[in-house]
């Protein structure tokens, strides 16, 4: 969740902005740590998004990223843990 607060606000978790100009948008930040970041991996057959066949790693969220103010990501709350298609931890 910091990583996409970082993205999304450019501070790092003492609030210092880092290339401000540099910021992406709350979707373009989820795709970096997702299909991109498979791509980059040259794992995108295999994972990055929920598809048939690909591993079913994901996390369940205990608010919506998208009704949440940017500085506030980090404070998300993780609820499950999805690993291979198993879940492996819940809060």
């Amino acid at each position: 969740m910091m990583a996409l607060q970082s993205e999304v606000t450019r501070t790092d978790s003492k609030g210092t902005v880092w290339g401000a100009k540099q910021k992406i948008t709350l979707e373009e930040a989820i795709r970096v740590g997702t299909i991109h970041g498979a791509y980059a991996s040259y794992e995108e057959n295999v994972k990055g998004s929920i598809e048939l066949g690909k591993l079913a790693d994901l996390v369940v969220l205990g608010r919506d990223p998208f009704k949440t103010d940017p500085t506030q990501l980090i404070n998300i709350p993780i609820e499950r843990t999805m690993v291979g298609g198993k879940w492996v931890w819940e809060g």
